[in-house]
């Protein structure tokens, strides 16, 4: 057999190498007024970029980014997910890195944060005007009925594309099974499986402003809770759902609570962060034996009303069970 003529080496075929870029994104939650608030600076959640040389762990890298955008100092927190997808960052210029976001959750008692929120913009909003459908506490919210639910079944009803990924499920099944019409439960922590079903349906802000086809296609457009900048409302959903999983094993809720609280405002940052209305009494019953609070032997009269028993956190409780949560029952 002939050799190959010697020349040139073939070249490989060229490959444009899109930089990567680290950021740090911070969903930093707190109870104002008896409704869970959410810190924003500017349109979105704090973020900067990983800085490997000024940062030792990503985790420092988050609380000094939190502390040079907002002033705030946080004190609980936890690594959520990465979130990496092509087009996070909105229709990105060809020169642009692609930016992969380490996103986090972060507890703060909002009086430490009284007057330190110093940059521009910055400051504690209710999450519920980002996720209307998710608060329960005065019952099933209009907003399924009369938009969300609608629109969604028209959409699944719709001929799929054929360039859309096989699922599991199918597009019925999941409407159904994240939000629960025909009596099926409404389960709380499937905030993100929620969120990104309206996103795919095209239902969202941030769809349309990706260019997505479903949602331009749209005329009207819903408004379905307020927008955030790049995808921060997927970040914070992602979030949320988290916190509200792990109330139900782990003391976190006291991680928003004053050191000294009476039952009923540890009831409210339990309801405002679980979205539910839940029975007084069955709710006392159920701090009781799981044994998270102890009596300080001081009552309060900031209500007004007849004095109420002040409680605190009984840390011995951590040492005692392996998953000391508030196992909350079926809605009242």
């Amino acid at each position: 057999m002939a050799a190959k003529p010697a020349g040139k080496p073939e070249k490989p075929s060229e490959t444009r190498l899109t930089p990567i870029e680290i950021g740090l994104t911070a969903a930093i939650v707190a109870v104002e007024a008896g409704d869970p608030a959410i810190l924003v600076a500017g349109e979105g959640l704090p973020f900067g970029p990983f800085d490997p040389l000024a940062h030792r762990t990503f985790e420092i890298g988050l609380r000094d980014w939190v502390e040079a955008q907002t002033g705030l100092r946080v004190g609980y927190v936890e690594q959520l997910y990465t979130f990496g997808d092509r087009g996070r960052h909105a229709q990105p210029d060809d020169t642009d890195a692609h930016v992969v976001s380490i996103g986090y959750l972060a507890l703060s008692r909002l009086p430490d944060t009284v007057g330190v929120l110093r940059a521009a913009g910055a400051g504690f909003r209710p999450w519920y005007r980002f996720f209307p459908w998710e608060d329960w506490r005065e019952g099933r919210p209009d907003i399924l009925d009369a938009t969300i639910l609608p629109l969604l079944q028209d959409w699944a009803s719709a001929k799929a594309s054929p360039s859309e990924p096989g699922r599991a499920l199918g597009r019925r099944e999941r409407v159904r099974l994240y939000f629960g019409p025909g009596g099926t439960a409404w389960d709380e922590e499937r905030v993100l499986d929620r969120y990104e079903l309206l996103y795919e349906a095209g239902l969202i802000e941030e769809a349309r402003r990706d260019g997505r086809p479903a949602a331009l296609a749209r005329d009207p457009f819903p408004a379905l809770g307020e927008p955030m900048r790049f995808d921060h409302r997927r970040i914070l959903a992602t979030a949320i759902a988290r916190l509200r999983a792990k109330l139900k094993y782990r003391p976190l809720v006291f991680e928003l609570m004053p050191a000294e609280f009476t039952l009923t405002e540890l009831q409210h940052t339990v309801e405002a962060i679980s979205g539910r209305h839940l029975h007084k009494q069955n709710f006392r019953r159920l701090v009781e034996s799981a044994s998270l609070v102890e009596p300080t032997g001081e009552m309060s009269t900031a209500t007004g009303g007849r004095p109420a028993a002040l409680f605190r956190f009984r840390h011995e409780v951590v040492r005692e069970r392996p998953a000391p949560g508030l196992r909350l029952g079926g809605r009242s």
